[in-house]
């Protein structure tokens, strides 16, 4: 008599549904930090243009948002790719399990170890994927854990100067070079504490971005 495997079914879419749903919230966050830092970037250049006593360290902060734009993107790549593998993972659990009903034996399958190797290779799902690799086993449709490997994270911590390039002139193309006035303008006492404002609350929404992203490393 061969014993029923749906508790091991219902696990296994338990985990894979969990992370896609986690994968869903960490997709529409990184779209809401991209386009806080490219406000970030589109302030900073503001001040690079109005305060020439400010310009130089105005675009330095153009240029360290850029580069943080440059790594969020790749985060919210990683995680759009991650979420169609598990997608994928997903797919090939069921297709297993109901061919293991009908022809009453589970074929291993390669196809969902390739998966799952990528997967592991991210902090994020690392440990799920280890939970899922050993209830995979349990059922026979893998024949050995996933490799417990190194993260991948050393292409989102390399920023290519050319990729930041870009990014700059894709988000700042219809703004003009900054154009330095022969003397500096004194401003009102108001208008620099605005702007120190704005500074203050540029630099606190880059700690959160980048807080955001040391978590999504380790």
């Amino acid at each position: 008599m061969v014993l029923t495997r749906a508790p091991q079914l219902r696990k296994c879419n338990a985990l894979i549904r969990s992370n896609i749903r986690k994968l869903d919230r960490d997709i529409t966050a990184n779209k809401q930090n991209e386009i806080k830092i490219k406000n970030l970037i589109i302030q900073a250049d503001k001040r690079a243009q109005k305060d020439p006593a400010r310009a130089k360290q105005a675009q330095k902060e153009v240029r360290d948002f850029a580069h943080e734009l440059v790594r969020q993107r790749r985060v919210s790549a990683r995680t759009v790719t991650s979420k169609a593998q598990l997608n994928s993972v997903q797919l090939q659990v069921n297709e297993a399990f109901a061919v293991r009903k009908i022809e009453g034996s589970i074929r291993s399958s390669v196809g969902i170890m390739k998966d799952l190797n990528r997967l592991i290779r991210l902090p994020e799902m690392a440990q799920t994927m280890q939970q899922l690799s050993t209830e995979l086993m349990k059922a026979g449709i893998i024949e050995e854990m996933v490799e417990d490997i190194l993260p991948e994270d050393g292409q989102i911590l390399v920023e290519d100067e050319g990729e930041v390039d870009k990014v700059l002139g894709e988000i700042l193309k219809d703004r003009k070079e900054p154009s330095l006035p022969a003397a500096p303008v004194p401003e009102p006492q108001a208008q620099e504490v605005e702007e120190e404002e704005e500074e203050e609350d540029a630099e606190a929404m880059m700690d959160q971005m980048r807080n955001r992203l040391d978590a999504l490393r380790s």
